[in-house]
């Protein structure tokens, strides 16, 4: 018996807001993800129905790095998105999505280190750092990159105030 293909253009991108979180020396948070040692990035996670932005970001935080710590500085002008790579279309959210979707929201850390605990409900990652803005890209998956240069570029001027102090 043959596996049906999926038919990718069928499939909706799903509503998605993504945080870079930020110190106050202008540095991006980035989590190494449980289920792939390779792959780290900025929190991220699906908009419920009926939930506002920044809601949904507040509450992301929460659930996936133990803080809601947090100042929203800005978002994006535009949604941004990106498409699953082929070995994972059909095998992640249950195979409802093509991809994300995002509004990406700026955020200064409004906590100290300790306030964050990746030792959540439901743990997606395992390890997480402070890096350089100017070295965020390397550190993301290749599908994932287009759209992390976009974010930086657009808040390029929040980070370099927060560098300014």
């Amino acid at each position: 018996m043959t596996k049906k293909a999926i038919d990718r253009d069928s499939l909706p991108y799903r509503p998605c807001v993504g945080i870079m979180l930020l110190n106050g020396r202008g540095q991006v948070f980035v989590a190494r993800r449980c289920d792939s040692k390779d792959a780290w990035q900025m929190p991220q996670g699906g908009i419920d129905e009926g939930e506002g932005t920044h809601e949904a970001a507040l509450r992301e935080l929460k659930e996936e790095i133990g803080t809601d710590k947090a100042e929203i500085l800005g978002a994006t002008a535009e949604k941004l998105r990106y498409d699953l790579p082929d070995h994972l279309l059909g095998k992640v959210w249950k195979g409802r999505w093509r991809g994300q979707e995002q509004v990406w929201l700026a955020a200064r850390f409004t906590g100290v280190d300790s306030d964050i605990d990746l030792a959540t409900e439901h743990p997606e990652f395992d390890a997480w750092k402070w890096v350089d803005a100017d070295d965020l890209p390397s550190l993301i998956v290749p599908f994932k990159r287009p759209v992390y240069e976009s974010v930086l570029a657009e808040f390029a001027p929040l980070i370099a105030a927060l560098r300014r102090g």
